[in-house]
């Protein structure tokens, strides 16, 4: 599986943003078509530091080719000349194809993919620039996030009036603890403890056993529909997320094995059985509608290439097969309706029968993030731990 996983990464996804992807006025072309057809030459920085991290974990832990951290550099480069917005101490959304700033400081994701992105390439290079602009981007945030939760920059998700998002704990967490790792920084890590902490407390309900989006400032439900709107793709990826933070930060509870059955339990909740099987993008708690998230009813790449991850750390960490049969019946799904054997990569956007999609969901943007850092790190699960055998 190992070795597939590999032709498929280094045979039929990269290849396609090797052709498609690279700008010679510099970074990565992100808006475009599944067939590689360039939408807009508008660079998100968003997309870009997530392709910094995928080029420089890549030659970190795949393969050593320097072509990967050449460009890694080069992207960065690109978001170092163009990106910085000064005035707001955080990166831009958007800038034109030379570089100049159309859209600023409007997303703390942004943010956070530029801490993780830049993590991953000190660990590729050790070179203290790198190290300054993670922790430079980090120190902001945390200023920012240390305010009310409404008031933090965050497009594509607004924020109702007086709620907090389970995606800002999500991301900060992972970002914090791997650069608190990189940097041998216990400031950072204590920060990643402590969002970890709020995502338990304050997001997950034993009542429905289910994690939420929003929340009230205190941590108290917040109304419908949007109060009570899941993202199972989220949380599958979040689970992982925590995992791995724990590992980093030593956190004790609420253990791992928790974590993975929280996994589980949102992969059950979000497939859609009744319509070819896919995990859908949104769901109500109490199977209400409208469901409070926009696009509910699709089914993204995204939360399938999560599961992906989950399933198979479920079947390396703990060897029940119920993980492994998970992982399995994820992957007929991607091969018969995501994977494009035509143009490479994989189709971004289903709808509920499994149909693709052309229109916008939530950013007009096919980025090298989700996809190839799931091919990754099942390369890295199957090759570093080995699958226990079925007794």
């Amino acid at each position: 599986m190992a070795q597939w996983l590999r032709s498929h990464l280094f045979g039929h996804v990269m290849p396609f943003w090797e052709r498609h992807g690279f700008d010679s006025a510099g970074g990565l072309n992100t808006c475009v078509d599944d067939a590689g057809r360039i939408l807009s030459t508008d660079k998100w920085l968003w997309s870009q530091w997530r392709a910094v991290w995928v080029f420089s974990r890549i030659y970190n832990r795949i393969d050593r080719d320097p072509r990967w951290l050449r460009y890694a550099r080069e992207i960065a480069g690109f978001c170092q000349r163009t990106g910085w917005d000064a005035r707001a101490e955080g990166w831009a959304l958007t800038v034109s194809q030379s570089g100049t700033i159309l859209r600023g400081h409007e997303s703390i994701y942004t943010d956070g993919f530029a801490v993780y992105g830049l993590t991953e390439l000190f660990r590729a290079t050790g070179e203290t620039a790198y190290r300054q602009l993670a922790c430079q981007t980090a120190d902001a945030a945390l200023r920012k996030l240390s305010g009310p939760r409404d008031a933090v920059p965050h497009f594509p998700y607004p924020i109702p009036a007086g709620a907090k998002p389970h995606g800002i704990p999500m991301m900060w967490s992972l970002t914090l603890a791997e650069l608190g790792q990189a940097l041998q920084e216990e400031r950072y890590l204590a920060a990643a403890a402590s969002l970890s902490d709020e995502i338990f407390r304050d997001f997950y309900r034993r009542d429905s056993d289910l994690c939420f989006e929003f929340v009230q400032a205190d941590g108290s439900p917040f109304p419908g529909p949007q109060g009570t709107a899941v993202v199972p793709g989220h949380v599958i990826e979040d689970m992982w997320f925590q995992i791995r933070v724990a590992e980093l930060t030593g956190r004790p509870s609420p253990g791992r094995e928790e974590m993975l059955r929280l996994a589980l339990r949102h992969l059950e909740v979000g497939w859609d059985a009744a319509h070819g099987g896919g995990i859908l993008l949104a769901i109500d708690a109490g199977g209400r509608t409208p469901v409070g998230w926009n696009f509910a009813d699709t089914k993204l790449w995204w939360p399938q290439t999560e599961a992906l991850i989950a399933t198979l750390l479920g079947a390396v960490q703990t060897g029940r097969p119920v993980f492994l049969d998970w992982y399995e019946r994820l992957w007929h799904l991607c091969l018969d309706h995501y994977v494009d054997w035509e143009n490479g990569e994989w189709r971004q956007k289903l709808d509920r029968s499994l149909t693709p999609l052309q229109g916008v969901i939530a950013l007009p943007v096919k980025d090298p993030f989700h996809l190839p850092r799931s091919l990754i790190m099942q390369i890295e699960l199957l090759e570093g731990a080995g699958l226990p055998r079925r007794q």
